[in-house]
Parts: C-alpha cells; structure tokens; sequence
C-alpha cells in the first residue's frame, strides 16, 4: 500500500523504506501501458455511467498530456510516488484535479499492474518475433549459397560424415523457428485480460470486462480474479522462451568462435563485429559471440530468480511479486539487441570454403559408405562390415592416408568382392550426396529443406 494510497496507515515512512519499497526506477518501464489501460478503464467506466463523460474527456486528456511529458524527457519521476501507477496518478491530480480520483474506480493496484505487465510482455513477445523472422531470412541467405560446400559434420566435436554448410546453417533456422512458435504460443495463451479483477475478488460495480479487454486488444477475459492477479505465469513463460533462444543463439556462437578460429579458419567476421587485442596487434577476437555465450547465462538466472520468487507464495497478491519485472526488462532487452547482432554479425561473415574441404579430408568421414557398401554388395552383416571397415581406417591412418584416397587395390587386400564403384562411393560429396533422405544433408535434400524455409518466410 504506498503513502499517497493509503486510507490506513497514517505515520511517516523511513526514507530507507521509500528506497526499499518503491519500485518507480525500474517500473517506469510500463509507463505506456499504464496510460493505455487506464484511457481504456475510464472509457468502460464512462459507458457504464460509473464517471461522467466529462471526467472521462479530462482524464483522457490529461494522461495524453503526460504521455507527451514522458516521452520528451520532462517528467519527474519521484520516489516518493512509489510506482508508476501512482506517479501518474499524482501527476494527472495536478494536471486536472480531483477528477484524477475517479480515475483508480472500479479497480486496484494488483489488477493494474497484471495489466500493465502482462501488455509489456505481449508486446515484447511480438516484437521478438520479427526480430527472429530478420535471424532467419539471414540464415537461409546463407544456407542459399552454399547447398554443395562440404565441410565435416561432428559428434562430440569429432570429425564424422561429410555434410553441406547450408545443411548445418538450416539446423539453426529451424531452433529458430521453434522459438518464434514458442513465443507465438505463448502470445495466443497469454492474451487474456486481468483488468477488472480488482484487488482479488472482482469488483461490486457494474463493469464490462469484455468491453475493456477488446479495447486493448485482448482475445478474453480471465475466468478467475483470484488466480489472475497473482498470476505471473506469462512472465515465466517470456524468460523460459527467451532462455532457450539464448541458448541456441550460445549454440551457434560457440560454433562461429570455433570456426574463426586458426584451427579451424571455416568463416571470418567482419572487422564491424570483432575487436582487436591491446597488446597483439596480430588478433581479430570474435568479441560478438562470445558476448553472445555469456548472456546466456544471465538470461537463465532471471528465470531462476522468479521462478524462485513465485515458488511459494499463498494467493493472491503479495509485494514479493514486485521482484517479478526487472529480470523480465533485463531478459527482454539482452534478448533484442542479441537477435540484431547476430543477425548483423552473420550478413557480414565470410566463409571459407576450402578451409571447410581441406577439413573434409581428415577424420575417413565416409568410413560408414565403405560399412554400407560391404553390407549392401558383400553379404556382410553390419557389425561385421563395421568391424573390417575398422581395418581398413587403420590401413589408410598408417599410410597417413584419408579413407577417400585408398585405390581399389588397397581396398582389395581386405576384400577382393569390393568392384571398381567403391572409388565413387567413398568421395567426399558422393558420401554427402548419398545421405538423400528426408531431412538429410544430400543438396538434393538440403533444398527441400530451403524451399520449405523459404516459403515459411514468404507465408509470414
């Protein structure tokens, strides 16, 4: 309950507890979505002629007017105000008076701020959609030009069958597109209003709910005030989806600073996007991704800490519920200018495409074609096929030789049946291009996938 509300508690207030208490440096945040709930609340309160229509015109105006202050940098915000529902309050009172009052009928602050937030967090959820819809045409420019450059794919950071890049750079769209179905799930579940709950038990007045939920663009209203205004389950829902795009955005990065790298010298960021060493004038460091990795973790303690404040809280409302909306600015900001860097990062990254083939030829990545071959064509069961092939990489690693450069006669002293096509077989691409079925990485397949993501794309 803060001081201006207050109907009970007459005694000052420590300075320390204003400091403690108040929650306007960080929910100022909110400040649209509070005018805009309050012009809709009023509208409703005037159709039910709760307020006159002239206390609904001044009201109006006056929230238009400290809008206006706000967004041209004029508005004092003041800890005294504890909140930005009661700083606007406040304000609006000097703007126009007493019918400022009028304003908070039919209504409490638990029911505003469910509001306010859960509007935030739609908003925020729509816009982190186009930004991933932005990621994505990025990676199927990307994937676009590159269905036939080879390069190793790996299992426990092992080289082990050949793949094409835009089949490594389509596994990324389609983690992104399951975090914008995600976030557009939630957006479809969340999108209920909570307006008219009240402090928890409704309100006596003869409100309208639905009218008010349809001005601010809700599909429905709650069914239950008592679990509404308490309910912080979207908020939950936008760090959850937030933290696993995170995550795959650390996936990815982790993969370019591994690639940039000497050793493997696959792609180069442009010099926009990476710094230099202070002492080694020699180093271009992939300083964007591994930012990228590390915000990964501070998106994941945001979930942690509310999930952690929610836990045990009795209904309905409780002031811990106040520590719910600083992690979910925090979250909701790392995430948007993350999704743009990346997305800057990669339109001007460079691939190497010989780096990617040099790497081909290490590791015997078509040891299972010869596998296959000798199930297919030398009556061999697999395990045993597995078994010979196991000789043969031993063979080709004593003649530091790749498996894919082995002559036929070679291949010959393990099995005389093996015939002339085996050479083809065990080529890096014809391995790539063997694996064709769907969802496979043979470039064959690897435009299906393309094809599909870019109709997805077309279709939003």
């Amino acid at each position: 309950m803060s001081k201006v509300a207050s109907g009970k508690s007459t005694a000052s207030k420590a300075k320390l507890l204003d400091e403690f208490n108040a929650s306007i440096m960080f929910d100022k945040e909110l400040y649209l979505q509070d005018i805009e709930g309050s012009i809709a609340h009023v509208k409703m309160l005037s159709k039910q002629n709760i307020i006159s229509t002239e206390a609904k015109e001044k009201i109006i105006n006056g929230l238009h007017v400290i809008q206006k202050e706000i967004e041209d940098g004029e508005y004092e915000f003041n800890i005294a105000d504890e909140d930005i529902h009661m700083s606007i309050e406040s304000r609006l009172s000097a703007l126009i008076g007493d019918d400022a009052k009028r304003m908070h009928t039919a209504r409490s602050r638990n029911d505003q701020v469910a509001l306010d937030f859960r509007m935030y967090v739609l908003k925020s959820n729509k816009e982190l959609v186009e930004l991933l819809l932005e990621l994505e045409r990025v990676l199927v420019d990307i994937a676009s030009k590159h269905t036939k450059t080879l390069l190793p794919g790996m299992t426990h950071l092992q080289h082990a069958q050949p793949i094409n890049f835009a089949y490594h750079m389509l596994a990324y769209t389609s983690m992104f597109k399951r975090d914008i179905e995600r976030l557009e799930e939630s957006h479809k579940r969340n999108n209920i209003s909570p307006i008219g709950c009240a402090a928890l038990a409704g309100s006596p007045y003869p409100t309208d709910r639905e009218y008010e939920a349809k001005l601010l663009g809700f599909d429905s209203v709650s069914i239950n005030c008592l679990d509404t205004v308490s309910d912080r389950d979207f908020a939950l829902e936008i760090l959850f989806n937030i933290s696993t795009m995170m995550m795959h955005i650390s996936r990815l990065s982790e993969e370019i600073i591994l690639w940039s790298s000497s050793e493997f010298g696959f792609v180069e960021l442009s010099d926009e996007y990476s710094t230099s060493s202070s002492i080694m004038p020699q180093k271009k460091n992939p300083d964007v991704p591994e930012l990228l990795r590390g915000k990964t973790g501070r998106v994941n303690g945001n979930l942690i800490s509310l999930l952690t404040v929610l836990k045990g809280l009795p209904l309905a409302y409780n002031k811990d519920m106040q520590e719910d909306k600083e992690g979910v600015f925090d979250s909701v900001k790392t995430a948007k200018i993350s999704v743009k860097i990346l997305s800057e990062a990669l339109k001007g990254m460079s691939v190497d495409e010989e780096a990617m083939l040099r790497a081909t030829k290490k590791g015997h990545l078509s040891a299972t074609d010869l596998a296959d071959y000798l199930t297919a064509n030398c009556e061999y069961t697999f395990r045993d096929a597995y078994k010979l092939t196991g000789e043969v990489v031993a063979f080709a690693e004593e003649r530091k030789k790749d498996i894919s450069e082995l002559n036929l006669e070679e291949l010959q002293k393990f099995e005389s049946n093996i015939k002339e096509d085996i050479i083809d077989t065990l080529q890096l691409e014809s391995s790539m291009n063997a694996r064709n079925s769907q969802g496979g990485t043979a470039t064959c397949s690897t435009l299906v996938q393309l094809e599909y993501f870019a109709n997805w794309l077309k279709s939003r």
